[in-house]
């Protein structure tokens, strides 16, 4: 049974609307002070939390910051309940991240729609996302509907890029998301010495330029070449920007969306400072493989070229060649007539690939 948690200091108005609440066959629980009601929210852990504004001791502004500061209640849709209509007030509640604001005194039916509503289009933001250009257009549909999003651009096209085409120089300024429909990205910077320090490989379902949009300077911190023939789609600054800061529900979707696994990064960092160049190529290969850029079958995947798989693992391209040779000595791995990876033993890479053993 869904569970709404019903914040109100006035007696009357509680009642009644838990009796409402109750008829519709909702689990209720009320509270008369904001205070109480934060109290509850922890324990109780509604789907959803009515609350009027204006309540002594914590009003209604201060519970919903409450509830966005726990991670358990950080996320739970919220109606405001009050008899005030300036829209300076409703645009305060709003911004904190509400979901909705009904005008006391308000008809039963339009408490039940706001909060079926609510509920619904919760529950469809919670859903999983389909890592394709229809799924992200879904996802900003949706999310446009949810936070009630001025100006975010839906529908998003895609663009064709060429292999060594270009899609941004570390240094411009940073003005879009990519989002990779198909095709193969590479992300480097580059060094005082000349050489290229590859930071990500990328394919479908994936997207680049995130940390870029949040840098301080507004500048592209790395450039990012196209590998493989793709198709990519630009999702504007601004847009990033509204669905990263706009409502706390959909922030919390789009950052899993956009991270590409951030905990990768951090542990790819660790490797880089302590495992053996053996152990980080093994596990460059492992990633490649999770990514479908290399395969455990002929003519699977991509050519990786050997200074980008060098560039991956911070060493020299003839060390990265030695190793892969090593590799394919031992039957890890070997390759196609297009110089394709095939990796024919898995389970022994994983050991190989284990720095903590």
């Amino acid at each position: 049974m869904t569970k709404i948690l019903l914040i109100e200091d006035n007696e009357a108005v509680r009642e009644n609307t838990a009796d409402i609440l109750t008829l519709a066959n909702y689990e209720v629980l009320t509270a008369e002070n904001g205070q109480k009601g934060v109290e509850k929210a922890k324990t109780f852990l509604p789907d959803l939390v009515v609350c009027d504004i204006m309540m002594p001791q914590m009003d209604g502004y201060e519970v919903l910051r409450k509830l966005a500061m726990d991670p358990e209640t950080a996320n739970t849709p919220f109606i405001f309940l009050t008899a005030k209509t300036d829209r300076a007030d409703m645009r305060m509640g709003m911004n904190l991240g509400a979901d909705d604001y009904l005008t006391k005194p308000f008809e039963e039916n339009e408490l039940l729609e706001a909060i079926d509503c609510r509920l619904k289009k919760h529950d469809s933001l919670k859903k999983q996302i389909v890592e394709n250009l229809e799924g992200i257009n879904t996802f900003l549909e949706e999310a446009s509907e949810y936070v009630n999003l001025e100006g975010l651009t839906k529908n998003h096209s895609l663009r064709p890029y060429e292999k060594k085409e270009i899609v941004f120089w570390e240094g411009d300024n940073a003005h879009s998301l990519y989002f990779i429909e198909s095709g193969t990205i590479k992300t480097y910077k580059g060094t005082e010495s000349g050489k290229e320090l590859v930071t990500g490989i990328y394919g479908p379902g994936d997207f680049v330029g995130q940390l870029s949009l949040l840098n301080a300077s507004g500048k592209y911190v790395e450039n990012a070449i196209i590998l493989e023939d793709a198709e990519l789609c630009a999702i504007p600054k601004d847009d990033f920007l509204k669905l990263l800061y706009g409502n706390h529900v959909v922030a919390q979707k789009f950052i899993s969306m956009v991270s590409n696994d951030l905990i990768d990064v951090q542990t790819h960092l660790v490797d880089m400072a302590f495992a053996s160049v053996r152990q980080r190529a093994a596990k460059a290969l492992l990633e490649l493989y999770k990514k479908g850029l290399i395969k455990d079958k002929p003519n699977g995947g991509m050519s990786i070229p050997r200074e980008d798989f060098a560039g991956m693992i911070g060493t020299a391209t003839e060390t990265a060649i030695r190793t892969l040779s090593d590799f394919k000595d031992e039957g890890l791995i070997t390759t196609d007539s297009g110089r394709r990876i095939i990796i024919l033993d898995r389970a022994e890479l994983e050991q190989v690939a284990d720095f903590t053993r």
